[in-house]
């Protein structure tokens, strides 16, 4: 009879039942390490989502605040333009009320005691007044006798032969130009000379 410690299959299983047992001890030590190492990075991933948290709030509260500022200034600047537009003119007004003050004076005189002397006085006087507040408010006279014609700042209404004029000149001026700020505010309307 064979006993059973001496059968050549026995050992093996025996064997193989102790590794399977020291396999599963030194498995339960790198579970526990990998378990607590893998806590370890939780918590950092944690601590660092709730950091970017935070600074998503502060960034999203910026912005939100950013956000309003340039919808007040939009509206300021909004209102600004419309005053702008509406008292652009302020300044002018004030003076040309004084030429309409003098006008009107000129108006009321008894046409009896007037001569045409006075009144051709007062005439220049307002004339005077008038051309004192463009002069003041930058409006420019365009009278461009003589000159070569520009057709930027000349409207052509006819040409004519002349002989005493170079070709392409202004003969003359039926109605004087203005330009405001160097920007043309009414051509100058104009008779050019051509050579015959």
């Amino acid at each position: 009879m064979i006993k059973k410690k001496d059968s050549p299959f026995e050992e093996p299983i025996e064997v193989k039942a102790e590794l399977d047992t020291n396999s599963e001890a030194e498995e339960v030590e790198p579970a526990a390490a990998v378990a607590e190492a893998g806590a370890d990075e939780l918590q950092v991933l944690q601590l660092a989502l709730g950091n970017a948290e935070q600074e998503l709030v502060l960034h999203r509260d910026a912005m939100l605040r950013m956000q309003a500022e340039m919808e007040n200034l939009r509206k300021r600047l909004i209102r600004d333009q419309e005053k702008s537009r509406k008292f652009a003119l302020e300044r002018i007004m004030k003076d040309l009320l004084q030429v309409r003050d003098s006008m009107e004076r000129g108006l009321e005189t008894d046409a009896q005691s007037a001569s045409v002397a006075t009144l051709l006085e007062g005439q220049a006087l307002t004339w005077k007044m008038l051309a004192k507040v463009m002069q003041d408010h930058d409006l420019e006279l365009i009278d461009p006798k003589g000159e070569a014609f520009n057709p930027e700042f000349h409207e052509a209404v006819t040409v004519q032969p002349c002989t005493e004029l170079e070709d392409n000149s202004v003969m003359e001026v039926l109605q004087k130009g203005y330009k405001l700020h160097d920007r043309l505010v009414r051509p100058a309307m104009v008779v050019v000379s051509r050579k015959p």
